[in-house]
């Protein structure tokens, strides 16, 4: 079975991805600096495959160690990159840090592919791309508008997406696929691996976990006063597992030479939105525990409401997110207690 490398593959999606190819057979080899993730996540992969993925803890900057590990590893047939930092926050507080991390990364990929002839790559894009969409652009299927970005983490995803591009236009041995996915939530129904965030969660769910397990006086949720049915940011919120399994469809469409053009591109969601309260209040209703929030002020970088029309993953990549959110929701309470060995 072909060989994936997986960058950031001890991180939140990227495990579970890893997760959904090994099932499917696929050697895999993980390159990640840990920066915003724990060595131990191969011990969960492992308990769930029963098998370990090769691993090496290579920073993606460090151009002439990954030129190293394509030598060691010559059966890579694809790469799915994650690697990245993802916090819009922290984004708008350090530009250059992100521009570097994320940009950079992947040129160097890029150009060892071409050195090592590697054709196939995935890249994890994300919804920021299109901005606050128009009305007429909700829900945002992939002919929306490109707008400019409102954070520099937004910004990184849309000059990622260009450079892909042109070096696709340039070399038309290198294919690619990119994916525009909505907000991850969730865990592995074993809770063996799930969302661990380094330091003070950035993403809603785990900061509702944390407060629900104690670890948390209350949740903040950013803003009351936009233009939604309960004043809280819609998003699309899709189970990490159904998206992880999408990126195994991608893989396997580029592999079978069934891929349509050199670079496809599909948006990931549900294609429904539910705002941050909803979220919240859901996650009261399925757990039966209390979840103290305050409202505090809307946070820069923060789009407005956005969700998915995934007709077309739906339709050429064979993909549907369909999992409840309800199960997703006691997904992400399972893995919390079980981090915090609460019965």
């Amino acid at each position: 079975m072909a060989r994936i490398l997986v960058t950031g593959g001890t991180g939140y999606i990227g495990s579970h991805t890893v997760v959904c190819l090994m099932e499917q057979g696929y050697d895999v080899v993980i390159v990640d600096n840990l920066s915003n993730s724990n060595v131990e996540v191969l011990d969960g992969i492992e308990k769930i495959v029963g098998r370990r993925p090769d691993f090496e803890n290579i920073d993606c900057l460090d151009f002439t160690n990954m030129d190293r590990l394509f030598d060691r590893y010559t059966d890579i047939e694809a790469i799915i990159h994650f690697a990245a930092s993802k916090a819009v926050g922290e984004s708008v507080e350090k530009p250059l840090l992100y521009y570097r991390n994320n940009i950079v990364s992947l040129v160097n990929l890029l150009e060892l592919m071409s050195k090592h002839s590697v054709h196939h790559i995935v890249f994890s894009s994300s919804c920021t791309v299109y901005g606050q969409p128009d009305a007429q652009h909700l829900p945002v299927d992939e002919t929306a508008p490109i707008q400019k970005a409102l954070s520099p983490y937004g910004n990184t995803k849309q000059i990622n997406e260009e450079i892909i591009q042109d070096t696709c236009h340039a070399n038309e041995h290198i294919h690619a696929t990119i994916l525009r996915y909505f907000n991850p939530i969730g865990a592995h129904p074993s809770a063996e691996i799930g969302e661990l965030p380094n330091g003070v969660p950035n993403n809603l769910l785990p900061f509702v976990t944390q407060t629900a397990a104690g670890l948390r006086e209350k949740l903040r949720v950013f803003g009351d006063d936009y233009n939604t049915p309960d004043g809280s940011c819609i998003r699309d919120y899709i189970y990490v597992l159904d998206l992880a399994k999408a990126h195994v469809k991608a893989v396997e469409r580029m592999l079978s030479g069934k891929a349509e053009e050199q670079v496809e591109i599909f948006n990931l969601g549900t294609g429904r939105g539910l705002s941050v309260l909803e979220i919240l209040r859901t996650f009261i209703k399925v757990s039966g525990v209390n979840v103290p929030y305050e409202i505090v002020g809307r946070r820069e970088g923060d789009i407005e409401q956005v969700w998915a029309k995934p007709d077309r993953a739906n339709k050429v990549l064979g993909w549907k997110a369909d999992t409840p959110v309800e199960d997703v929701l006691l997904s992400a309470w399972k893995w919390e207690k079980h981090l915090r060995g609460i019965k």
